[in-house]
């Protein structure tokens, strides 16, 4: 199932049941409630039986996502919402994110700085060239 380079997968770790919503809402790049709702309302509307064997059979057909693990949550790409329905982060929110992340780095360039030019650093720099 794919569409160009993009393959559908399910994103259990987004997902309520089996990640089978969350992993068609980032395929069509669709807010995940959005899809929730769609698939509980057709469920609701008499469309029970055609949803739940729809969904048993994606749960089972669909791989994983790769790169959804939980170390993976830290250096995940950061999506601009254009419209309401899509997914992403509104830009404000974005722009937070980038600049906490930014200020992370900075500390953690700062504190590096701060170790190799100290007088600690370069007696084990001098004891090591011996």
């Amino acid at each position: 199932m794919t569409e160009g380079n993009r393959t559908l997968y399910r994103i259990p770790q987004s997902g309520k049941i089996a990640g089978v919503c969350a992993g068609i809402a980032d395929y069509f790049n669709f807010e995940t409630w959005l899809v929730r709702v769609l698939a509980a309302s057709i469920f609701l509307l008499g469309g029970s039986g055609i949803v739940l064997i729809i969904y048993v059979l994606l749960w089972m057909i669909l791989d994983i996502k790769p790169g959804t693990g939980k170390n993976d949550s830290l250096n995940k790409e950061i999506g601009l919402k254009k419209k309401v329905w899509q997914s992403g982060e509104p830009a404000k929110m974005a722009l937070r994110d980038v600049n906490s992340q930014f200020r992370a780095l900075e500390v953690r360039l700062q504190n590096l700085e701060r170790h190799v030019t100290s007088d600690n650093y370069d007696l084990k720099d001098q004891i090591n060239n011996l």
